[in-house]
């Protein structure tokens, strides 16, 4: 006795069939890249130093008058990689000088704002005896994307050099920077001036915050600064982008008005 057809019924039109087809997983580098990377700093991944160059500002040159700072940021090649513009009021710049509160607007190429560096105005801070004390310590908050924290680098106590925190978002100390034991700008000074970054116990040397010296004539008519970074390859972006903003720091602190001293 031969068995019964087997008849297959059609689907609806209305009905999906089925797909056995395999969905492709992403995979894990590509995870962790998107998890640790905010959005439009993808760039500073594969990098283990930056440049960054101040713009020299004619206004500031010939009047005196304190204008905003602007950055481009390059990789080692001479690449820009971004643009970084300070937000402050020009009562706050020319009665405060380098003691100001500032906001940066790092910019990508397109024009697009991807991280922030903000510092709140202290009057009374900056003094490496009393910065314990949180009211006498010079702080930035590093953010990306904007409103987001993602780094502090804070001032810290020291006998005589200056010495910073580098912080998570947690505030939890990832890295320290030491400053060199006497900080000397102008045309005269022609060596580069280092702070070192060291692992959170100081027991090696990780990086370099560098201020270069950037020649005769713009150190003598200009404030404008020449920066070079190094740090692991491997590091997590976002503590690379909290160093950036440590030199942002250390640029306002000690070299923004050697001219008017």
């Amino acid at each position: 006795m031969s068995n019964p057809p087997i008849v297959v019924q059609p689907y609806p039109a209305h009905v999906q069939q089925p797909s056995f087809a395999l969905q492709r997983q992403p995979q894990w580098s590509e995870v962790q890249v998107a998890s640790r990377c905010p959005p439009g700093l993808e760039s500073l991944d594969p990098l283990d130093q930056l440049k960054v160059h101040q713009q020299v500002e004619l206004l500031e040159v010939f009047t005196g008058w304190e204008t905003a700072n602007k950055y481009a940021i390059k990789n080692a090649l001479g690449q820009q990689l971004f643009f970084a513009a300070e937000e402050t009021n020009t009562c706050m710049r020319i009665c405060c000088g380098n003691s100001r509160g500032f906001t940066f607007h790092i910019l990508d190429n397109a024009g697009q704002e991807v991280m922030r560096v903000i510092r709140e105005f202290k009057c009374c801070a900056g003094c490496c005896w009393c910065a314990n004390c949180g009211c006498c310590a010079y702080e930035v908050r590093v953010e990306a994307p904007v409103g987001t924290p993602i780094g502090y680098v804070r001032q810290t106590k020291s006998c005589w050099t200056a010495h910073y925190d580098i912080m998570d978002a947690e505030r939890h100390t990832v890295l320290r920077i030491k400053g060199p034991c006497c900080v000397c700008s102008g045309a005269c000074c022609t060596g580069d001036q280092n702070f070192q970054v060291h692992t959170p116990d100081m027991s090696a040397m990780v990086g370099t915050v560098a201020r270069q010296y950037s020649g005769f004539a713009k150190e003598l008519f200009s404030n404008a600064t020449n920066f070079g970074m190094t740090f692991p390859i491997n590091l997590d972006v976002k503590i690379k982008a909290t160093l950036l903003g440590a030199m942002f720091l250390i640029d306002m602190m000690f070299f923004e008005n050697k001219n008017k001293n």
